[in-house]
C-alpha cells in the first residue's frame, strides 16, 4: 500500500509557528492534505514530548496512534476520516559550533523509533547542558557528529539526517557555515548517515550531483509552521504494512521498491535558490555572481550565495547525472496556491479558503485531488479553470521566477492574459 509521509515540521512550541499546532491540529491536516504518516518533531522540547505520551498509543513497528478522544474531525473530508494514520518520532535540533577554523550551523532531522529512545536520548541532551525547554528546535552547541552519536548509541534504529541540506546559513551544504562532504562533518559515523533532506531550495537532481549522494537517497519533507503548509513537500513509501522498521530499512539498503518517489516544492520558489541581495532587490544567476566577483552590482557588497551557486561549486557530477536505483519525483503547487491564481485572491481569504474545503469536501482530500484524479472529475467539482489549472502544473507549464537572500521565489500557472481569455468559462468551486 502506499503512504505518504511527511517527517519534518514543527509545533507550537517552536519559534515563528503556529500558535494551534497541537497533536490535535497536525491530526486534522494530515487528514485534509491526505497523509499517512506524520512526524512528531519537536520531541525534545519537555512540554511537547509530555503531551505525545498523554495522547498517543503505541500502533505496533516503530509507529504509534493518537488516542480518539484527541481527535479532531473538523473539515476532515467523510471518505478519509476513518482512514489508518500514523505519528513517527521525529525532531530537529540545531548544531552552533566550531570545527576546523570555522564557525558551523547545522539542523539536524532525528527519528527514533520508541518513546522510550527519545526519553533516553533527551536525557542525554540535558546531562551535555542542553536546555531543550528553550525552544522546539533547540540549540546545541554540540558538534553534529556528537549528536549523532549519541542517537546511535540510544537506538540502532536511529535515523540522523541532515536537515534541507543546502540552506546557506544552517545546513550541511550550506555556503555561510557547512561542509564540503558528509564525511567531513560526520567523519567515521558518515556511512550511517543514509538519507539527506533537499529543503524548498532543493530537489533531487540537485543533489545527485554530489558525491556523496551516489549511494543515499534524498528525501523531502514540509519543515512547515503552520497546518495549512503540512505536506509542501512529502515521500512516497510501498509498505505491506505502516512501520518505522521498513522505512529505516529502505533508507539503509537504499531500497527504491519501497521507497518510490519524493513530492517536490519547485526549488526556484525556495528563498535561497538563486545567489543576490534582498536589500537592493537583486536576484543573481550564479553565472552573473561570477561575472560580478560575487558582489552586488547596486552596493558592491557582498551578495548571498544560494543554492544553486553551492551546488555548482561542490558538484562532482555535471546537471542531469542520475544515480542508479533513485525514487522518482515530481513537483507540485500545493491547492490553496492554485485557488488564489484562479481567484485573484490571497491564499488565506475566505473565498479562497471556503472553495478549498467545498472541494476537499467533495474530492476527498487535497494529494487525491493533486496527484490522481482524472482531470474530468477535477472539472466535475471545481470547474474548467481549475481543472486546465492542475493539468498545466501537472505537466509543468509554469512561469517561475527564483527566490534569492530569504526572498520566496513565485511559481504561476497562467500566464498575463491567460486566466482571462479562460474567465468566461469558469464554473463556481463554491
Amino acid at each position: 500500500m502506499r503512504y505518504i509521509t511527511d517527517f519534518h515540521l514543527h509545533t507550537k512550541y517552536s519559534r515563528a509557528t503556529s500558535k494551534y499546532l497541537g497533536l490535535e491540529e497536525l491530526t486534522r491536516w494530515a487528514h485534509i492534505k491526505g497523509l499517512e504518516i506524520l512526524g512528531t518533531s519537536d520531541f525534545t522540547h519537555p512540554k511537547w514530548f509530555a503531551e505525545i505520551r498523554e495522547k498517543f498509543e503505541p500502533a505496533g513497528e516503530g509507529l504509534y496512534t493518537i488516542k480518539k478522544e484527541f481527535l479532531n474531525t473538523a473539515d476532515i473530508p467523510m471518505s478519509v476520516v476513518d482512514r489508518p494514520f500514523f505519528f513517527m518520532l521525529t525532531s530537529e535540533v540545531s548544531c552552533i559550533y566550531s570545527k576546523g577554523g570555522k564557525v558551523r550551523r547545522l539542523h539536524i532531522l532525528l527519528a527514533f523509533p520508541s518513546l522510550e529512545d527519545v526519553e533516553a536520548f533527551n536525557a542525554r541532551l540535558t546531562a551535555r547542558g542542553a536546555k531543550l525547554a528553550s525552544d522546539g528546535r533547540p540549540i546545541l552547541g554540540m558538534d553534529a557528529k556528537d549528536v549523532a552519536a549519541i542517537g546511535f548509541d540510544v537506538s540502532e534504529h536511529a535515523l540522523v539526517i541532515p536537515a534541507h541540506a543546502w540552506t546557506p546559513w544552517f545546513a550541511i551544504f550550506g555556503s555561510k557555515s557547512g561542509f564540503d562532504s558528509i564525511e567531513e562533518c560526520y567523519e567515521e559515523l558518515a556511512d550511517r548517515i543514509y538519507a539527506v533532506e533537499t529543503g524548498l531550495s532543493s530537489d533531487p537532481p540537485m543533489n545527485w550531483r554530489m558525491k556523496d549522494m551516489q549511494t543515499r537517497f534524498v528525501i523531502s519533507n514540509s519543515d512547515a509552521h503552520s497546518g495549512p503548509k503540512i505536506g509542501r513537500e512529502a515521500n512516497i513509501f510501498e509498505l505491506a504494512k505502516p512501520s518505522y522498521f521498513a522505512i529505516f530499512d529502505a533508507l539503509k539498503n537504499h531500497d527504491a521498491k519501497t521507497f518510490l518517489e519524493t513530492i517536490e516544492f519547485y526549488p526556484e520558489e525556495g528563498m535561497y535558490h538563486y545567489d543576490g541581495h534582498r536589500k537592493c532587490g537583486v536576484r543573481m544567476h550564479p553565472d552573473q555572481t561570477k561575472k560580478e566577483k560575487g558582489l552586488c552590482p547596486k552596493c558592491k557588497l557582498p551578495v548571498t550565495v544560494g543554492v544553486l551557486s553551492q551546488v555548482e561549486k561542490l558538484a562532482a557530477f555535471p546537471a542531469g547525472h542520475t544515480p542508479a536505483n533513485v525514487p522518482s519525483h515530481r513537483y507540485l503547487v500545493p491547492l490553496p496556491e492554485i485557488l488564489s491564481e484562479v481567484y485573484g485572491k490571497g491564499w488565506q481569504t475566505q473565498t479562497v479558503q471556503n472553495a478549498y474545503f467545498d472541494l476537499i469536501k467533495k474530492g476527498g482530500d487535497e494529494f487525491h485531488l493533486l496527484l490522481d484524479m482524472p482531470v474530468a472529475e477535477i472539472r466535475d467539482i471545481g470547474g474548467d479553470i481549475l481543472a486546465t489549472a492542475i493539468e498545466k502544473m501537472r505537466a509543468g507549464d509554469l512561469a517561475i521566477e527564483p527566490g534569492y537572500d530569504g526572498v520566496y521565489g513565485t511559481v504561476k500557472i497562467f500566464k498575463p492574459g491567460e486566466l482571462e481569455r479562460l474567465q468566461p468559462k469558469q464554473q463556481s468551486l463554491l
